[in-house]
This record gives structure tokens, C-alpha cells and sequence, in this order.
């Protein structure tokens, strides 16, 4: 459409089997005169039904998808129900017993804050494992429960791996006093398992140039 194989740049990354509807490309070096409205709806065409283009808007050339990226919100959905729901069996996680979710957030607050979270993924050599967790909280409605997590960036895993910890607290295999512990043993092994990627969605990345409008249904 552009008649160049264009660079495309992520605001990030996600694990195979990871969903996202807030995820924002950016495509460097279209020409100044090209059609966006026509571009969008071509998009959508090709990509669809499994993909979809929410909308395609010109930003500053210093704009960059990843780098210009304020914060990050993730959410993970469980499904708490004694018989699993096909139509949501895609998107969350079928857990049949009861979860406490006041555990569960009580042990979110000794997580939120700018931690050292090697224990609760990878990160690679270069980079740091240190990280300004804004929010982190679960909220109910009816069976389906959501984990929503906002932060600046994440090291690889970590929303799974916050997730799968906290859902062993409300299985009451861990208490939320163990949580500080856990951090500050910047251990992995010390950490609950890395939750199955398909309940874990990206739903919006924020941006301070005001352009942006975060798409998050969950909010």
C-alpha cells in the first residue's frame, strides 16, 4: 500500500499467546501526502477479523511507539466458576474454587512502588530489573476476576508472574506477609508460577502528547 516494505516499531512486546487491544505501531518514513483514511480502512480489510486497526493518525518525526511511551496497563482475567465458560475460554484463566481477592490485594500493596522484580521475571544483562509499579489491584465482577497492572515498563513475565504469585496467595498457599520477602530475595524460584499467557491482555499504552487516546474497556 505504501510500495515500500516499511520498519514497524511496537510500544512492546508480548509473550506468544498474549492478547492485546491497545497496542500502538508506528511506521517511520510515509510520505507526507498519503491517504490515512484509505490506509486505515485497507488495513482493516487485510488484517481482519483477527486483527483490527483502531485508527491511523500522523505523530511528530521524534515520536517514537516504544520510547515516547509514558506507561503500560496490562490486565489479567480469571474466571472463577465451579464449570468453565467456552466463550471466555480464550481470553481468561478457568480457576473453579474460590480465590481471596482481599488476600490477594493486600499482597498487591507490598508490591506496588519502584522494586528490584528480578524474582518475578527475566530481564536481559544489559537492563535493569528495577521498576516503578503504579498500580496493581484486582477488582471483581460477578465470576470474572481482573488483575490490572500499570507501570512505565516491565521486565519479561512479570504481569504473569505477579499474577500467578497473587492467585497462589487467595489459593491460601501463601500469605501476603510473604510477598516482601519474596522481593527482596530478587530470587525467581522464590516467586509463585508464571500464569498461562492467554488470560493476559495489553489494554492500553499512555502517552504525555496528549494525541493519544488509551483504548481500555477494563478501566
Amino acid at each position: 500500500m505504501l510500495g515500500v516494505r516499511p520498519d514497524t516499531v511496537g510500544a512492546g512486546r508480548t509473550d506468544a499467546g498474549v492478547h492485546a487491544l491497545g497496542q500502538v505501531m508506528g511506521v517511520p518514513g510515509v510520505a507526507d501526502d498519503a491517504d490515512l483514511a484509505g490506509l486505515h480502512m485497507s488495513l482493516n480489510r487485510l488484517c481482519g477479523p483477527s486483527i483490527a486497526v483502531n485508527s491511523v493518525i500522523r505523530v511528530p518525526e521524534d515520536w517514537h511507539a516504544r520510547f515516547s511511551a509514558r506507561s503500560r496497563t496490562y490486565v489479567y482475567a480469571v474466571l472463577q466458576a465451579p464449570v468453565h465458560d467456552p466463550w471466555l475460554a480464550g481470553s481468561s484463566l478457568h480457576h473453579p474454587d474460590t480465590l481471596d481477592v482481599p488476600a490477594m490485594n493486600e499482597a498487591c500493596g507490598h508490591l506496588v512502588g519502584e522494586h528490584d522484580f528480578s524474582a518475578f521475571g527475566r530481564v536481559a544483562e544489559a537492563l535493569s530489573p528495577q521498576r516503578n509499579l503504579w498500580e496493581l489491584r484486582w477488582t471483581q465482577s460477578g465470576h470474572l476476576l481482573r488483575l490490572r497492572a500499570r507501570a512505565s515498563s516491565f521486565i519479561g513475565q512479570m504481569v504473569r508472574s505477579l499474577a500467578g504469585t497473587l492467585i497462589r496467595v487467595g489459593e491460601g498457599r501463601g500469605s501476603p506477609d510473604d510477598i516482601p520477602a519474596v522481593l527482596a530475595s530478587r530470587d525467581r524460584g522464590a516467586a509463585g508460577p508464571v500464569a498461562p499467557p492467554h488470560g493476559l491482555c495489553l489494554v492500553s499504552v499512555e502517552y504525555d502528547d496528549g494525541w493519544s487516546r488509551p483504548f481500555d474497556p477494563f478501566r
